[in-house]
């Protein structure tokens, strides 16, 4: 049996690939995949791809573009979710800061820089015409916890994550939304070590297979919404929103988008230079 190691975040984006597993749609196919949560986002998995500690990443686009760009020697292989993420912009319940044109110049916690955390803040800033260089700085706090901590204690002042995800601690009182930033591009696309798709491409080939079958009619899932409430700890109603406005993919990323995505992050200085559509993306 071929072991496969794969690394995503813990939210609800990803609960396709614990029912598959949890089916034993993998074993069947005599794959052992082992999957790996990492809440630290992007930032994290795109180091654990580079030291070789998982050979597939569901994340974020932006991410794993400005990483293989700096020499990540990984491809996309597909587009997992196409909506963007919604990210919500969130300060401590007790802040003082009322709208986004208060955390002009104010400091945002990351999980690490070159995370999706990270990223989106220049995407926030150039939406609200600020000055790049003076109006952002950073806290590195490396995961949602570690946002708790740093936005309650003070150490930062805002922080931007997945709307959906953060919702219970908006509801509970720790964190206040203020604003939302849709992403501008898809949101997760799957990125494989080149390594990888090299020596097993067959295994990669089925494990995509098994995956597409059931994101393709993942909203008609009998009871889907209460599943994901109760495994997320969401209420049914933010759940239906979100299943409302997300739309998984089967297929590989466009010319187009990865074309407009690079001009975005080199207009911002995220990335050094624009690079060609077959250095960042393989086709099966």
């Amino acid at each position: 049996m071929k072991t496969v190691k794969i690394g995503g975040v813990p939210e609800h984006f990803n609960l396709a690939w614990y029912l598959t597993l949890k089916n034993g749609e993998y074993k069947s196919q005599d794959i052992n995949l082992r999957w790996q949560d990492y809440p630290g986002g992007t930032g994290a998995m795109c180091k654990a791809l580079r030291e070789n500690e998982i050979d597939i990443a569901v994340i974020l686009t932006e991410g794993i573009i400005k990483d293989i760009i700096d020499g990540n020697p990984s491809k996309i292989v597909q587009v997992f979710v196409k909506s963007p993420l919604n990210w919500g912009i969130h300060v401590a319940h007790k802040s003082g800061y009322k709208s986004l044109n208060d955390l002009k110049g104010t400091k945002a916690a990351i999980s690490r820089y070159g995370s999706g955390s990270h990223l989106m803040a220049y995407i926030n800033a150039k939406n609200n015409g600020w000055n790049l260089d003076k109006d952002l700085n950073f806290e590195v706090i490396k995961d949602l916890d570690g946002a708790v901590e740093g936005l309650t204690n003070g150490k930062a002042d805002y922080f931007m994550w997945e709307k959906f995800t953060t919702k219970p601690l908006v509801d509970d009182g720790v964190f206040r939304n203020i604003g939302n930033c849709p992403s501008p591009w898809p949101c997760f696309v799957i990125a494989v070590r080149q390594d990888f798709i090299d020596n097993q491409q067959e295994t990669l080939k089925t494990i995509l297979d098994i995956i597409n079958n059931t994101t393709k009619d993942f909203k008609d899932i009998p009871s889907i919404d209460r599943t994901i409430a109760n495994r997320y700890n969401q209420k049914i109603k933010d759940v239906q929103e979100w299943l409302s406005i997300t739309e998984w993919s089967q297929k590989n990323i466009t010319k187009k988008v990865i074309s407009n995505t690079q001009k975005e992050l080199f207009a911002l200085n995220i990335i050094p230079k624009v690079v060609d559509y077959n250095d960042l993306v393989y086709k099966l």
